[in-house]
């Protein structure tokens, strides 16, 4: 059910004044948060649930798919998918749910577990997105139309992967960057204005469902990616060309892009028995080395990003072949704990994690219950959890802005409030 009422500048500006007085609030502009890193910093959330769980705000129905939504000024971004045809881009109201505009293009085709892919990025006049056939388009706020449109796949010759295209458009200066993973472009750059193409970089691999990541490693900002039986790299900023590369971690379907962490580190990770792997980068004179600090096959997260939280990392450790739960580990590969340990305790499949005022907000991908988690090294520490959905593969991303907790399944969107009982 949708509940709708009609907008008022009014009403959502009280709404904000009354967030702003009691917490911190943000918007989530892209993917993994405003600064991808899967952490909000928001403050004044519950720290327990009332009976029910938290107050379900509004529910929208979707196509099938997996693409999490970004929150910006109020408004709520998601794409969706319908019946194996269109793409739509659809605006929603993030204090009511009503749908305020949407924009549909034809995209006929089908791929394994079919359907939309990854949340769109939002700046203050555009929307960038990329569909799951490799449609990347740049969308007006204000007319809801196309400024310029892309194909990542035809433009560089390739044709669809078994699963699509998953990318999360990444930002910088007047840049706007994607990975179309062919022979001769692995990585992209497009002018953010006009969709030219600005420069490529080469081939790093086979192609994958890792999102471009931007980093500053050993002083550089760079964009960092993971290819399918291939190299992690960083990638130059400025014209495309590669500064470093490392094959010590292989991975036949890499998803999680490399968790950028302080020491100029890289957590990289993946599921399909790839493990995972910490490594170093390191600059001397205009030649940068890279050290593997450490591989282990104790962990290894399929689908999402890890957590980084007061020197450990929270990750989603469950794959095709084996399920590990939630685990905490410390920074030079130490397994404190890890949830498969007990029988009584989630496994999360292959649900989202995020992480905002000292909480971790996981949904299991497989039961649809929703946890709130106490991070700490010293065992896991569930503070309440509540039934969500009754659906399947939930392992969508999910998004946090102004209290309000957006997460879906194969079917519905909903807002949850986290701030008030």
């Amino acid at each position: 059910m949708i509940c709708v009422y009609p907008r008022s500048r009014f009403a959502v500006a009280v709404l904000t004044g009354l967030m702003m007085a009691s917490g911190v609030w943000a918007d989530w502009w892209q993917f993994q948060g405003p600064t991808r890193n899967g952490a909000s910093p928001e403050s004044g959330l519950m720290r327990s649930w009332p009976e029910g769980g938290p107050l379900e705000v509004w529910s929208f129905p979707l196509g099938e798919g997996y693409a999490g939504p970004v929150v910006r000024d109020g408004d709520v971004y998601i794409l969706d998918r319908v019946d194996e045809r269109q793409d739509v881009l659809r605006c929603l109201d993030l204090a009511t749910g009503a749908e305020l505009w949407n924009y549909a293009y034809d995209a006929p085709g089908s791929v394994g577990h079919s359907g939309s892919r990854t949340p769109p990025t939002v700046t203050e006049t555009h929307v960038y997105s990329v569909g799951m056939l490799g449609d990347f388009l740049c969308v007006d706020r204000k007319t809801h139309q196309p400024v310029w449109r892309k194909n990542i796949l035809s433009d560089f010759g390739n044709g669809p992967s078994s699963w699509g295209v998953s990318q999360a458009p990444s930002l910088w200066r007047d840049l706007v960057i994607v990975a179309p993973q062919a022979d001769d472009a692995f990585v992209a750059a497009y002018q953010r204005e006009t969709g030219a193409l600005v420069w490529q970089s080469a081939g790093l691999g086979k192609v994958g469902y890792v999102t471009p990541v931007v980093a500053t490693l050993a002083g550089v900002e760079q964009a960092v990616m993971v290819a399918a039986y291939g190299k992690t790299a960083g990638i130059s900023l400025e014209d495309g060309s590669i500064l470093w590369s490392y094959d010590g971690f292989q991975c036949q379907i890499p998803i999680p892009y490399p968790t950028p962490l302080p020491g100029d580190r890289l957590f990289i990770t993946g599921g399909y028995d790839a493990g995972s792997a910490m490594i170093q980068i390191a600059r001397e004179g205009d030649a940068f080395n890279v050290t593997e600090l450490f591989r282990t096959d104790e962990c290894g997260s399929q689908i999402h990003q890890p957590l980084f939280y007061e020197g450990h990392l929270y990750v989603n450790s469950n794959t095709n072949s084996r399920t590990d739960g939630m685990l905490c580990m410390t920074l030079d590969g130490q397994i404190k704990w890890r949830t498969r340990d007990s029988r009584d305790l989630p496994k999360f499949e292959r649900g989202n994690l995020l992480l905002a005022d000292g909480m971790i907000i996981a949904l299991d991908g497989k039961t649809g219950i929703l946890h709130l988690i106490e991070p700490s090294p010293e065992g896991y520490k569930e503070l309440a959890r509540a039934k969500i959905f009754d659906g399947n593969k939930m392992w969508s991303p999910m998004a946090l802005s102004r209290g309000r907790l957006l997460l879906r399944d194969q079917e519905t969107l909903k807002c949850l409030d986290l701030k008030n009982p």
